[in-house]
């Protein structure tokens, strides 16, 4: 492994993930890539809460970059407890996103020269792979890399 792509949200899957990828990092001498998507319609959500926030410290975050930055903080004082003990080089990253998980996956792999992807999906049916479709599947297809998915149940 040259350098590892590992896609999170803040859930405790995602953080076994993130030790997972962070031990095969390790093993390969190889940084990683920590990456989360917020969509435009997060960003219209959070907007509201950093104005709120932003009325708490006495600042305004008035334009994307700011958003992005402080999405940026948030993970990676995520990663950093997850990764707890864990010595391995790495960068976090956001990426604002208009649907597209998948595409926006091999991209981004692509733009940080990623030779492995690491991702949690859930286990799904068959029809409901169907019916729902699933980036994962996309990135499994199109990647010309090593992908590694932990499963979580559906709930």
């Amino acid at each position: 492994m040259h350098r590892g792509l590992v896609v999170v949200e803040e859930s405790e899957a995602h953080a076994n993930l993130l030790r997972e990828a962070a031990e095969h990092a390790r093993g390969a001498d190889a940084p990683l890539t920590i990456l989360t998507f917020a969509t435009e319609r997060h960003l219209s959500s959070d907007a509201e809460k950093f104005e709120a926030l932003g009325g708490i410290e006495g600042v305004t975050y008035d334009n994307e970059a700011e958003f992005i930055d402080a999405a940026e903080d948030a993970l990676g004082d995520y990663v950093a407890d997850a990764l707890d003990g864990l010595d391995v080089e790495y960068e976090v990253a956001v990426r604002v996103i208009d649907g597209g998980y998948g595409t926006a996956t091999l991209s981004a792999a692509d733009d940080y020269d990623c030779d492995h992807i690491f991702v949690t999906g859930r286990r799904r049916s068959p029809a409901g792979k169907a019916i729902f479709g699933d980036w994962i599947q996309r990135v499994l297809l199109d990647f010309d890399g090593y992908v590694t998915v932990h499963t979580e149940s559906e709930e």
